[in-house]
């Protein structure tokens, strides 16, 4: 019963953070894009989201970069092996803020990005070699990026899953993940 408590209580933070960070961050409720991603992480493991991206409205500059960013609400899924032997399978929903540089005043199609957010998942993470204690978690993503005239980007992202210490042992899973983006 614990257990079910702790899921429970994940998902409605999860659900509170959408609530606050949306109308907060993006400009307006009706997103602007959507991706794929899929990457590999350790321990023969590997992973495929799609989500979506709202854009905000704020730009800023920091160093000779145009500074903006998007929240990204997204829904992953997780493969990685199993106690038996197999595989097994496991699904994440994340909402994450992304700050996201431009150079050259913005004027380059390059970027890089970096955020922190929050994800809970169906179950907590096990494989032989690991185990998450929690199935709320927080993502940690820094990436580089080349957007397309057409409203089109690519991107290579590092991204790192764990609960921060909130409980021991946190081992977290890392990704690299190859990405694709478009504007509806």
């Amino acid at each position: 019963m614990q257990s079910r408590h702790i899921h429970l209580r994940s998902l409605a933070l999860a659900a509170a953070a959408l609530a606050i960070a949306l109308p907060a961050a993006a400009d307006g409720w009706r997103p602007a894009g959507y991706y794929v991603q899929a990457g590999i992480g350790d321990k023969s493991t590997w992973d495929a989201s799609v989500g979506l991206t709202w854009p905000w409205a704020w730009k800023g500059s920091l160093l000779g970069t145009q500074v903006g960013g998007l929240t990204e609400a997204y829904v992953a899924h997780w493969d990685a092996p199993g106690a038996d032997g197999g595989r097994r399978g496991f699904v994440q929903v994340g909402l994450v803020p992304m700050f996201r540089f431009r150079f050259a005043q913005g004027g380059s199609p390059w970027f890089a990005e970096a955020g922190i957010g929050i994800s809970t998942m169906n179950r907590h993470f096990e494989t032989p070699e690991k185990r998450f204690t929690t199935a709320f978690n927080f993502v940690d993503v820094l990436g580089i990026g080349r957007s397309f005239g057409n409203g089109q980007e690519i991107g290579v992202r590092a991204q790192h899953v764990s609960n921060a210490g909130i409980r021991s042992p946190n081992p977290g899973q890392n990704f690299l993940q190859l990405r694709y983006g478009a504007a509806f």
